[in-house]
């Protein structure tokens, strides 16, 4: 699966998640300074382009999902919300994680740089991918309604 993967830091959550999102076998687009060569003071590491240039890879199909990360996960959660077709889930703990994929379809996991130990972001992680995106026609409904939403 084609991951993209954004933060607006680079830290040892991300280097984590990085070795481990490959180690799973999943090919990584990388955004933000997790890039290599990235420069620490280039605009496109601010938490807000960073959501959006994962979100417009996950939406326009250069990356099946996403994640992005920032100190709390909300502004980047926000932000790649923004995005028509994004559902951005704001996770701190695996069974967050299995609802986001169930009852909100979520396409795009935003993680808590500040809060996020590597065991927890490994267990988000295995809940994130062995949980299909939910069928129950009743949260199919809400999802449908959010594109609606989107349309306002």
């Amino acid at each position: 699966m084609r991951i993209a993967l954004g933060a607006d830091e680079r830290n040892h959550l991300t280097d984590f998640l990085i070795e481990d999102l490959r180690r799973r076998g999943h090919e990584l687009l990388l955004f933000g300074p997790l890039r290599p060569g990235a420069a620490a003071d280039d605009p496109a590491n601010l938490w807000p382009r960073v959501a959006h240039r994962v979100a417009l890879a996950v939406r326009n199909g250069e990356a099946d999902e996403g994640i992005v990360c920032c100190w709390t996960g909300t502004g980047v959660s926000i932000a790649a919300n923004k995005v028509p077709g994004i559902r951005a889930a704001l996770c701190l703990d695996s069974q967050t994680a299995k609802g986001a994929r169930l009852w909100n379809r979520a396409n795009i996991l935003a993680l808590s740089l500040r809060l996020t130990s590597e065991p927890l972001a490994g267990e988000i992680l295995d809940a994130w991918f062995e949980t299909p995106l939910g069928e129950d026609p009743e949260d199919i409904a809400c999802v449908d309604y959010l594109e609606e939403i989107e349309k306002t």
